[in-house]
């Protein structure tokens, strides 16, 4: 399993993905380029201090991204408004990548057109989305369930 961020716009909110991956042990990509200026120094910084545990790569863009063996590996899974199936009903494998597209303006049609499946968080009515970390959490927390991909709180 591995979260993937599309051009993400804000940094706290990769902090935060940094962080959600780390505590449950799941690698982050993150898709460049970034909306705010990105070092690895800013990595580091913005995990807090979960930048050790936190299993990160970088790609240089979209296409670097897609040229990575684990692409090659597991399906695809973007989380969209724009989806019509809702997450709750589709069967998680433990190569997923779970990718989430920009805050500001979602993910274009060629990420779309990439994915193996394009999934969305049902909300009630009049609401447009989540914060973006919310959504990943969600996503994350029901595809490692399904896969029984949680960490073992007891140890190995």
């Amino acid at each position: 399993m591995r979260l993937a961020l599309f051009q993400p716009d804000i940094p706290q909110n990769l902090g935060a993905a940094l962080r959600l991956g780390a505590c449950l042990g799941v690698p982050v990509d993150v898709i460049e380029p970034c909306g705010f200026p990105l070092s690895d120094p800013a990595l580091r910084r913005a995990a807090l201090d979960y930048g050790t545990k936190a299993e990160t790569t970088r790609h240089s863009g979209w296409t670097a991204f897609l040229a990575r063996p684990e692409r090659q590996a597991g399906r695809l899974v973007l989380f969209t408004t724009r989806a019509a199936s809702p997450l709750y009903g589709f069967s998680f494998e433990a190569g997923d990548t779970l990718l989430f597209g920009r805050e500001s303006a979602g993910a274009p049609d060629e990420v779309h057109a990439a994915a193996q499946a394009r999934l969305l968080i049902p909300l009630v009515p009049g609401a447009r989305s989540l914060n973006v970390v919310t959504a990943a959490a969600i996503a994350l927390g029901e595809a490692l369930r399904q896969t029984g991909g949680f960490p073992n709180p007891a140890g190995p």
